[in-house]
């Protein structure tokens, strides 16, 4: 037996950290029946935040001290279980904070200009000589940012240089931001050509993004999620988007992942990337980098790099 911590890797697609992890510590996949076996034995547990870990599964982790999430999110961790039972909790950090960034204004460039679909015009056979497809200009368009956090304001510096004019909103001031708050969601909404939602998901603020919120956006307005699907209502979105009462949808995160074909296969006007606004190179290093320094801070009993609790 060794004497190594023994750390348990929650999900199939984080597996390339078994490798990067075994020649510190006794490392084991959650997936296969021998590392279920060993649950109660483990100290570490790393796993993706947006993953909901089951209840039943961490009471059977006697030995559990460390929750660390490979991923900037943490959604899927009961922070209030953690807190009860003295376990800490890590996570990304801001790793990919400017690369979510510039995928929303990607998609808000893709649907605004209607790239995806001068592509399929190209492809199809479409463009004709006596046709010219008219897009919108990015330049004094109105952005609304839901959520000023690391990723929100990324956004906003990227869509001043653009020339668009930045408003948020936000639960709680922040006198520190040069850009106006709005006085509520909806008033962010009314005031906006195009919305992006980019705040931390939690169960308070589920389904904010309503048909009400769609209806103030308006039949010439664009919602563009880069956050988490839980965040919008999907029903009433596909809804407004059936009946014009909402100009647009561009989103890299969904309800329920990966988000069903079917489910968009009619669905008019929407520009859709499966989750991929912060899977760069450059920041799943730096989410493995960071991974690495708080595995080592917590066992030499140092100092969290990126602790949450």
């Amino acid at each position: 037996m060794s004497d190594r911590p023994l750390i348990l890797v929650a999900q199939p697609h984080l597996a390339p950290l078994l490798g990067l992890l075994s020649p510190e510590y006794d490392v084991m996949a959650l997936w296969e029946e021998n590392g279920r076996a060993r649950m109660a034995e483990a100290e570490a547990l790393v796993t993706a935040g947006e993953f909901r870990l089951d209840p039943a599964m961490l009471e059977k982790m006697e030995k559990l001290r460390l929750i660390a999430c490979f991923t900037v999110g943490y959604d899927g961790v009961d922070l209030d279980w953690a807190r009860s039972r003295g376990v800490a909790v890590t996570h990304a950090g801001d790793a990919n904070a400017e690369d979510v960034a510039d995928h929303a204004l990607g998609l808000i460039l893709a649907h605004r200009r209607r790239i995806v679909v001068g592509d399929r015009q190209v492809r199809e056979g479409q463009w004709t000589a006596g046709a010219k497809m008219l897009t919108r200009s990015m330049a004094g368009a109105r952005i609304g940012i839901v959520g000023m956090g690391s990723i929100g304001a990324a956004l906003a510096e990227r869509a001043e240089i653009m020339r668009m004019h930045v408003g948020w909103w936000g639960p709680r001031e922040k006198p520190e931001l040069r850009w106006p708050r709005a006085e509520s969601l909806e008033a962010l909404a009314r005031d906006s050509d195009v919305m992006v939602v980019a705040a931390k998901a939690t169960e308070e603020n589920r389904g904010m993004i309503d048909a009400s919120m769609m209806d103030a956006l308006g039949v010439a307005g664009l919602l563009v999620n880069v956050a988490r699907g839980q965040l919008v209502d999907e029903d009433a979105l596909i809804t407004a988007l059936r009946e014009g009462r909402l100009g647009g949808a561009a989103l890299d995160v969904f309800e329920s992942e990966p988000t069903p074909v079917a489910r968009w296969a009619d669905v008019p006007n929407v520009v859709l990337t499966p989750h991929t606004g912060g899977a760069t190179y450059e920041a799943v290093g730096r989410m493995r980098d960071m991974l690495v320094a708080n595995l080592g801070a917590f066992f030499a009993g140092g100092a969290l790099v990126s602790p949450i609790i």
